[in-house]
């Protein structure tokens, strides 16, 4: 641990003006992002007493080794450069809101030239219209079936779309008028085009124009006599009325509001969210979050308004950036939906004008953000509450991930292997093949006791030849040796560490030498250089197996003189835990916190190992029956591939069919089928037992 004392800027440094900070660890990765209107009086209250500070800030100050800022014009330009940061850099000291569970949207793909409506979960992708979110993936699938009768847009996947295309038969919902079937053309690309936008109003809260719309039909079909396409339409009216009613009147003065709930304790708290669209509920959402850093109540709110509109601000910085005017146009329109005219909070945030000036400029109007005082708003705002409570105490009884249960696993986990920290970063890895081949191995990580899934990394295993490792503990050394010379070839490049003569005359970056701290001090606005995933070492390096992966994984950090990274391996057997140059193994209990989290990371990297092998092993076994033949390189051999589908598909074509496939010729499709009918009965290997028989290969469990 750091004393802040050592990294604490010298007086009269620090300016007074408004801007960002962020505190960095040893490695240069940054841990922790702030804002305040006065720099210098906000900072210098890290560097009081230690003893007098948060036991939660007291961690960040003394994991901390170097602080650094930026001086912004104005408070409102200091809570946007905040949030960007966040996102960027995802400290692990800031407050987190995590969704209490994946919520449903009913997504329409209105960038494809046919769009498609259909269920979606995690991040918005650009040019999509997104509604909800739902509390069911099977309420989206009961509205959207009501409103196929008046909107038939397509639902299918790219693939049956493609099939029925190339086919020229519709699915079955294009049989049964659900689907305008714009795959055989009998509606033009842009007819349905303009059907998905009107599906789109209509469910943006524009339903009365489209009720109107088939009530004029109605009536004129009845007129002139036309009975059974006025029953038709009348049972179209009744779906849109039925799909209509599902979200209940809330407000009735048919306001656009989200209202915001905030539940919780000194360690945790429940947030919910109602959006409210001409006056009716037409999404929820949920999030748990840790405080990770002493904040209170208002701070919180500010936190939360940030992540949840901060999406808006992206939409509008990409609007900007297209040279499409109808590109541009839909996403400011998608920034001015995702921001209502009307915010309602438990407790107003620390400075509400500024908020309400920054949510001002996302919507491009004017924002109300206050507490709700009397009447139906107040009285939504406790049904809000309520599920919040909810949804806490539902929490709290599920505490897989809870922060205390995993400060107890970190700290069993430093206890059972004598380190001197616990273990805040994990990284473990594990090696799949089927008999040697497509040798994969995988990195996973974990921080503070939850997988951190965007620093995964996977390897192809080369071997000293390129033909692949002899076994798994060569393919280990292999591995660790790969990812921690890269470690040290990004420490070199940064300027922490610095070569010797012996370095130099062996080829490679040993010795993990001292980490260089950062300076201290005011930094520019502009864009810094990212620093390299591999840059930050992990506390423990945990291998899946037991003493020979255990053996190879240390002779490969010695051989580079990775010193200050602890390892261990867990045997799948009897989970024993091994560690380096020790003839028996660490013992934990069964019902230990510890040893759980290790299965859990061990078994982590063993799916992850799997899961990359098996993609290298479909991808090799179809294109390897193609990379001999003459004249067919990878884009050729794309194109095959995406016009038929699958290797079978093009055995079963003629010379004819594949010549017309753009770019191939006749010669080359003679040698195509040439090449196939060699390969006909060719049968993929099976995985066998791998070479040490004292551990189970990923291969073999792959079979």
């Amino acid at each position: 641990m750091a004393d802040p004392a050592t990294y604490r800027p010298k007086p009269g440094e620090i300016p007074t003006s408004p801007g960002v900070y962020r505190f960095r660890d040893p490695h240069g990765r940054v841990i922790y992002v702030g804002k305040a209107k006065n720099l210098r009086a906000r900072l210098s209250s890290y560097f009081q007493d230690v003893a007098h500070l948060h036991h939660r800030t007291q961690t960040m100050v003394t994991t901390a080794a170097s602080v650094e800022w930026t001086v912004v014009g104005t408070e409102v330009e200091a809570l946007a450069l905040e949030y960007s940061w966040i996102k960027e850099f995802d400290p692990r000291f800031n407050v987190k809101y995590r969704d209490d569970k994946s919520y449903p949207y009913l997504a329409v793909t209105m960038a494809d030239a046919v769009p498609r409506a259909q269920v979606m979960r995690g991040a918005k992708r650009p040019g999509n219209r997104y509604f909800g979110p739902y509390g069911h993936a099977w309420a989206i699938r009961e509205t959207l079936d009501l409103l196929l009768r008046v909107f038939p847009v397509r639902t299918c996947s790219a693939g049956v779309y493609k099939r029925a295309h190339a086919s020229g038969r519709p699915c079955l919902l294009g049989y049964i008028d659900k689907c305008s079937a714009p795959c055989v053309g009998r509606i033009s690309e842009a007819d349905h085009k303009q059907l998905a936008q009107d599906f789109c109003d209509f469910m943006a809260g524009d339903t009365g124009r489209f009720e109107r719309r088939l009530t004029e039909r109605m009536t004129e079909a009845a007129r002139n006599l036309e009975y059974e396409q006025a029953a038709r339409l009348r049972d179209d009216i009744a779906a849109l009325r039925r799909a209509t009613e599902k979200n209940a009147v809330v407000l009735p003065d048919a306001t656009d509001v989200d209202v915001f709930a905030l539940v919780g304790d000194e360690l945790e708290a429940a947030v919910q969210v109602f959006h409210v669209r001409g006056g009716r509920i037409r999404g929820q959402r949920g999030w748990v979050v840790e405080k990770v850093e002493d904040v209170t109540d208002a701070e919180l709110v500010e936190h939360l308004l940030q992540q949840v509109y901060g999406a808006a601000d992206d939409a509008r910085a990409s609007a900007g950036s297209s040279d499409d005017p109808e590109t541009r146009a839909r996403a400011r329109a998608e920034a001015r939906d995702a921001v209502p005219r009307e915010v309602l909070v438990p407790v107003l945030p620390p400075d509400p004008e500024q908020m309400a000036t920054w949510l001002g400029g996302l919507r491009g109007a004017r924002v109300d953000l206050r507490v709700a005082q009397r009447g139906p708003k107040r009285e939504l705002a406790g049904t809000v509450r309520a599920n919040a409570e909810h949804a806490l105490a539902l929490h709290r009884t599920r505490r897989a991930g809870d922060l205390t249960t995993r400060s107890q696993a970190l700290r069993e986990i430093q206890e059972a292997l004598e380190l001197d920290s616990a273990p805040l970063r994990i990284e473990c890895y594990d090696v799949s093949h089927t008999q040697g081949s497509y040798q994969s191995a995988s990195m996973v990580v974990f921080e503070d006791g939850l997988p951190r899934k965007s620093e995964y990394r996977s390897f192809s295993v080369r071997g000293p030849d390129g033909d692949g490792a002899r076994d798994d503990t060569a393919a280990m050394h292999e591995v660790i040796t790969r990812r921690f010379r890269r470690y040290l070839a990004d420490r070199l490049a940064s300027g922490e560490v610095e070569l010797d003569d012996s370095d130099e005359d062996r080829g490679e970056h040993g010795g993990a030498g001292a980490a260089g701290g950062l300076r201290s001090g005011e930094v520019a606005a502009e864009p810094e250089e990212q620093r390299k995933r591999f840059a930050y070492p992990p506390n423990l390096v945990v291998v899946d197996g037991g003493p020979p992966q255990v053996a190879a994984a240390a002779r490969a950090l010695d051989e580079l003189g990775i010193t200050d990274v602890a390892l261990c391996g867990l045997a799948k057997r009897l989970e024993e835990v091994w560690v380096p140059g020790e003839d028996y193994p660490v013992i934990l209990q069964r019902s230990s916190e510890g040893l759980y989290l290790l299965q859990r990371v061990r078994d982590e990297a063993h799916r992850f190992a799997i899961a990359q092998h098996r993609r290298r092993r479909s991808k090799g076994m179809t294109s390897s029956v193609l990379d001999d033949v003459p004249g067919l390189g990878p884009a050729r051999r794309k194109a095959l591939l995406e016009r038929f589908g699958s290797v079978k598909r093009l055995r079963a074509a003629d010379v004819t069919e594949i010549a017309e496939v753009p770019g191939v010729g006749r010669r080359t499709a003679e040698a195509v089928v040439a090449a196939l009918a060699g390969t006909g009965g060719s049968e993929p290997p099976r995985a066998s037992a791998p070479s040490d028989p004292g551990r189970r290969s990923a291969g073999m469990l792959d079979a």
